[in-house]
């Protein structure tokens, strides 16, 4: 079932949401070579049940943490544990907290010290393709509008994205109908609806758009051990505009000027 939210219900995840920023800015304080990922997780967890909320992956289906913290190849749904990050990795954070009982769900992948200029350019465009996705998230498109919206700005640079793996919509559960896919046909799909909540997430490899799971039952990566990026926000379908519920506003006032900064001019010039 496709639910349609009031002003009201999306005021309230908003304030989910606004929690969530602020978690995720929290975690990107510590990213650095030598922490490890069980240490961000932890303080991901702490700050969201300070602040009132809960984090809505902590247990969903059984999973033992409250971030999916993915590496390098990994592309989604990396369990945190003892592993310190490198120079030169990157690491995708996310994460969703239930507040007020709706949820807010949002990505981010960040380079961590001296990542090559086309890893970074790959962590660039997947967060513009996030973009070019939520422009069409307006009341009369369709979600295939928004696949492919996302796909061909990823696949003119050469990646390619997974197709096994989809957004979705959000709101009292995590996860609600309608998927949202990162590729599709323009004027295909279910029809979208002022008041539709989605979480939109390109996961755009550097690759082949080819997936394995790990025996962990969780762990996704690149067939061909590639980089990944992944970048989510929560919005709502509006007419004309959608709006964007969650945040990197609080995530990029720390990592302005620093090696974690993920430029998004860089593509410009590129």
């Amino acid at each position: 079932m496709i639910y349609i939210r009031t002003d009201e219900e999306i005021e309230l995840i908003k304030i989910s949401a606004r929690v969530l920023g602020k978690a995720h800015a929290e975690v990107a304080k510590l990213i650095r070579p030598g922490v490890t990922t069980k240490e961000l997780d932890k303080v991901a967890e702490t700050f969201i049940k300070d602040n009132g909320g809960s984090p809505s992956f902590l247990g969903y289906n059984k999973f033992p943490a409250s971030l999916c913290i993915s590496v390098n190849d990994v592309v989604v749904h990396g369990i945190p544990g003892r592993y310190e990050l490198k120079d030169g990795d990157i690491i995708t954070i996310d994460g969703g907290v239930k507040l007020n009982g709706f949820h807010s769900d949002s990505a981010y992948t960040y380079p961590v010290g001296n990542v090559s200029a086309a890893t970074r350019r790959l962590l660039s465009r997947t967060k513009e393709s996030l973009y070019a996705g939520i422009e069409k998230a307006i009341e009369g498109n369709r979600v295939g509008d928004i696949g492919y919206a996302v796909q061909t700005y990823a696949e003119k640079f050469g990646y390619s994205v997974v197709r096994e793996l989809v957004g979705h919509g959000v709101g009292q559960n995590l996860h609600e109908a309608p998927e949202v896919p990162n590729y599709g046909k323009r004027g295909q799909g279910p029809k979208l609806h002022e008041g539709m909540i989605l979480a939109i997430e390109p996961m755009v490899n550097f690759g082949k758009k080819g997936i394995i799971q790990e025996r962990d039952g969780w762990t996704i990566r690149t067939v061909d051990r590639k980089p990944s990026a992944h970048f989510e926000h929560t919005v709502a379908v509006r007419k004309g505009k959608a709006e964007i519920l969650t945040t990197f506003e609080y995530i990029e006032s720390v990592t302005a000027n620093t090696s974690l900064m993920v430029d998004t001019q860089e593509m410009m010039a590129a």
